[in-house]
């Protein structure tokens, strides 16, 4: 039987990386989502505090496999 999936954006923040940022996102979405399969990231962004990186923010499109 064909498989479908759906695709849906979340974004991710960290004070210590953009791949820390995706490792959050991803294990987040993952307590609401199931069966999670892929990401790709969209976008990567931080902010600037006192001239230093305060924050970094990944946006995902992560997907999941609809049940049947």
């Amino acid at each position: 039987m064909p498989s479908v999936y759906k695709m849906t954006e979340i974004v991710g923040t960290s004070n210590k990386s953009f791949a820390d940022a995706a490792q959050e996102a991803v294990k987040r979405a993952s307590k609401n989502l199931r069966d999670l399969k892929w990401f790709e990231v969209t976008d990567m962004r931080g902010m600037i505090n006192e001239g230093q990186v305060a924050e970094f923010q990944v946006t995902l499109k992560v997907g999941f496999k609809l049940e049947d």
